[in-house]
């Protein structure tokens, strides 16, 4: 059964990081928003007197199924695309490092958007540059700095995550250090080799030849300013904890 992922059209986001996995497993997908009247479908859900209506995209139904959140849809996808590891600790474990891969979404976005993403971000710049300064000089390395402790330590070796073969962790992370290199060029490049494995996982999966073909295709939406992580050169910098 062919899935369907229901994302804004024209924004990574958050789908993005369903798309990879869905992308890497080789399957059967519709991103509804992106077809004819795809948008409208996704709000009539969203907005139905039921139960199951999802709060916010992504989500994802797979027939009459209806599961939302980026890190719960991955938990659901996992195993069925061969991509989260078979022990249950492991599968929680994943789960627990996805959300965590959230957290840091969350505060990228709120780099640009920090007083309320009602407002424009030309409406709310001062208040903007000091929450990036931070996120530059203590967020990003406090967050990056954790996941290459949990490479270095998972005792399969810090090709992966979690275990000794390629989940949606690797690839949600690959997405990460992509969105943060584009939005944070000058502070990322700055931080150099600080993060080895995490720089590893991050080339090797591009490499992969489905990922590669995906990336390659114009079924990926480019980063842009209209997304999670969005490029504004006055909120980077190249201080890494102390000056710019």
């Amino acid at each position: 059964m062919t899935y369907a992922l229901y994302y804004w059209d024209g924004l990574p986001g958050r789908g993005e990081f369903v798309r990879l996995a869905l992308e890497q497993a080789g399957a059967d997908y519709v991103d509804i928003a992106r077809s004819r009247d795809g948008t409208d479908t996704m709000l009539d859900i969203m907005e139905a007197d039921s139960a199951a209506a999802p709060f916010a995209p992504p989500f994802l139904k797979d027939g009459n199924l209806i599961v939302s959140q980026t890190a719960n849809i991955l938990f659901y996808l996992g195993p069925r695309l061969g991509l989260a590891p078979e022990a249950e600790g492991d599968r929680h474990r994943l789960n627990g490092l996805q959300m965590t891969i959230a957290d840091m979404v969350a505060e990228a976005h709120d780099t640009h958007h920090p007083v309320a993403t009602s407002l424009y971000y030309e409406d709310q710049k001062p208040e903007a540059a000091r929450r990036a300064a931070d996120f530059r000089k203590a967020r990003i390395p406090k967050y990056l700095d954790y996941f290459e402790r949990v490479l270095t330590a998972n005792p399969d070796g810090p090709k992966h995550i979690v275990g000794p073969a390629l989940t949606y962790g690797d690839l949600s992370l690959h997405h990460l250090l992509e969105g943060l290199h584009y939005a944070f060029p000058q502070a990322m490049t700055a931080y150099g080799d600080r993060w080895p494995h995490l720089n590893a996982l991050r080339h090797e999966i591009a490499r992969l030849p489905r990922i590669a073909a995906y990336l390659a295709s114009d079924r990926r939406i480019p980063f842009n300013e209209n997304g999670v992580f969005r490029h504004y050169p006055e909120l980077d910098g190249v201080g890494t904890g102390g000056e710019d």
